[in-house]
């Protein structure tokens, strides 16, 4: 599966346009009540973590199309009440050649 934010794939030409694919993830974001570096590597991880999981979300919905690709990725990350944080990634699922 080629996933990318560009709207077309260098070497391979779009054959088909499956639909628009989706994938979402949330995290409980810990709270700390002072930065250091152990505290702030803890929540990279975990938003890491949401990014893939919503990313492999968009993938299986791209693969339940039929699409080998997913072009114009937008990935976008949100904030609710200071305690979880929101990813979401959409694009348009393909089948290239």
């Amino acid at each position: 599966m080629i996933l990318t934010t560009t709207n077309s794939i260098e070497g391979f030409k779009i054959l088909e346009y499956k639909g628009i694919v989706t994938g979402t993830s949330s995290e409980l974001k810990t709270k700390f009540s002072f930065k250091t570096e152990k505290n702030m590597t803890i929540i990279e991880d975990l938003m890491n973590e949401a990014k893939e999981q919503a990313f492999q979300k968009m993938k299986t919905n791209a693969q339940q199309l039929n699409a080998n690709a997913v072009v114009g990725i937008s990935v976008d990350i949100e904030t609710v009440g200071g305690s979880y944080f929101f990813v979401s990634v959409t694009g348009t699922a393909v089948h290239v050649a």
